[in-house]
């Protein structure tokens, strides 16, 4: 294993979030919070100084393999988050380091899980980093290192896309893979900056359009009013339903679309199943709450914005849907798997893992039926590599054995099974809220400091894929070859 150039980009990445921890810094000086404002500039100046620690000696050799790739995400990753804690404990914000580190790993996971009962009482200063962890972690912070990190050897970029990319495969837009991040980056700021725009064009104040974008462009779902959503109106509320929606299709699309490639953009099987799964979903739920509302139109807008949190796994809330009879509470949990496209910012297993998954069932039947013949498993008219297909495979059961086991463990604390597993469906998908007393209008403050951990461990698990963080605790990654 390379190990000083793991150090070397550990060093960087820190000495990014120290640069990151300026903005709430600068934030709280606005709003006068000076205290507040204290407390990041000290953060900051020790993240830069740990990362210039870590980063003064430049490794001759800066190639990085796969193993060495998955290594810095997962351990970039826990270390961030534990950096990115100190605000909620150093403010006041959050007492225990657990719940402080939960908040933080739930922002950076772009999961909006919260143990704060009352996020309204918070400095602004808190607030907007809560928020802004959402925006840095949706695209990814080491996708953001590729730009400015220079290294060698041809897989060393892609192995850290490879490695913090939701999806079960990962694709260059360009050959060169730095550009490629940086395309990305620049549409996912685009969009950012659009969405703020059209919430201040509905009268929303300035600080609530820069951080609710922040949470919709991550897919995070953090709020800064107490009922997430509600209070706002209905245009901004559909704003938001777009955003999301939007932020949750393959970038891959959006590329395409600025090439003018049209037609292969709106060929892309996945993007077609992920639209199609959101009109059935919201089409369903709003015939069975209709009754709810004072009309259709009404029921159709909080039905397309839940199914759109949801299935983004953003996890903003308009309306308390625990309260929504029992079939449209099914199909949200159902959504809380499919999950968004893969290339997007949401998470969950991803569509296009469901769809291969459906396409080898069809490809069963067909060899059940013609043994003789050759069967291809196909999509956007390419075929899936045998490989694809053994890695979704592999995935879904080590998802199910860490959903499993986790919903076990947390339910030692003696709460419903709904509560429990809805939990464990909502921090390993990154989505958010669950059911009942994790609800859109609860918090996840009545767990035990032994299943906060669970639960933090599948946040970072579900972010980045399963992988990465699970080779952390095998042997053999850390022995020499």
């Amino acid at each position: 294993m390379n190990l000083k150039m793991v150090f070397f980009l550990m060093g960087r990445l820190v000495m990014a979030e120290g640069a990151m921890l300026l903005l709430p810094a600068l934030v709280s000086a606005l709003y006068q919070e000076y205290s507040v404002m204290g407390v990041f500039l000290s953060i900051s100046a020790l993240c830069i100084a740990i990362g210039l620690a870590l980063s003064m000696r430049k490794p001759q050799n800066r190639v990085l393999y796969q193993r060495e790739g998955f290594v810095i995400t997962a351990l970039g990753w826990i270390v961030i988050s534990l950096l990115g804690s100190l605000p909620f404990l150093l403010t006041g914000a959050i007492t225990n380091p657990v719940d402080a580190l939960f908040e933080t790993v739930s922002g950076f996971t772009t999961t909006g899980a919260s143990v704060i009962a009352n996020v309204e009482i918070l400095p602004r200063g808190v607030l907007f980093w809560r928020s802004f962890t959402h925006w840095i972690g949706g695209m990814g912070v080491l996708v953001f290192l590729l730009i400015v990190t220079p290294m060698s050897g041809g897989g060393s970029h892609v192995n850290l896309m490879k490695a913090e990319s939701p999806g079960p495969q990962v694709e260059k837009l360009v050959p060169k893979v730095q550009l490629t991040a940086a395309i990305l980056y620049g549409i996912y700021l685009a969009m950012t900056v659009v969405q703020i725009i059209l919430l201040l064009l509905g009268g929303m104040p300035l600080f609530d359009a820069v951080t609710i974008t922040f949470g919709t462009a991550g897919t995070g779902g953090f709020g800064i009013k107490n009922d997430s959503l509600a209070g706002y109106s209905t245009y901004l509320q559909a704003v938001v339903t777009v955003f999301m929606i939007l932020f949750g299709i393959n970038f891959n699309f959006y590329f395409l679309i600025i090439l003018r490639r049209f037609s292969r953009a709106f060929a892309m099987e996945e993007v077609r199943g992920y639209l199609a799964v959101i009109v059935a979903s919201v089409l369903i739920i709003t015939a069975n709450i209709c009754s709810m509302f004072d009309n259709v139109l009404e029921a159709f807008h909080h039905a397309a914005f839940q199914v759109g949190s949801i299935i983004t796994t953003t996890g903003f809330a308009t309306v308390d849907f625990d309260l929504w009879p029992s079939a449209s509470k099914t199909v949200l949990v159902i959504l809380m798997f499919v999950g968004a496209c893969a290339g997007s910012t949401g998470g969950g297993m991803k569509v296009s893992r469901w769809m291969i998954i459906l396409k080898n069932i069809q490809k069963e039947f067909r060899r059940i039926l013609h043994p003789q013949s050759v069967q291809v498993t196909t999509m956007d008219g390419k075929t899936i590599p045998d490989e694809v297909v053994r890695s979704v495979n592999i995935f879904s059961l080590t998802y199910a054995v860490i959903f499993a086991v986790s919903v076990l463990l947390i339910s030692f604390d003696n709460h419903s099974m709904i509560t429990n597993v809805t939990a464990i469906a909502a921090t390993l998908n990154n989505i958010g809220p669950g059911l009942e007393m994790v609800g859109p209008t609860q918090n996840f403050s009545l767990y035990s400091d032994f299943s906060t951990l669970v639960m933090t461990f599948d946040m970072l698990a579900g972010r980045l894929e399963l992988f990465p963080l699970l080779l952390l605790f095998y042997p053999r990654t850390w022995k020499k070859f």
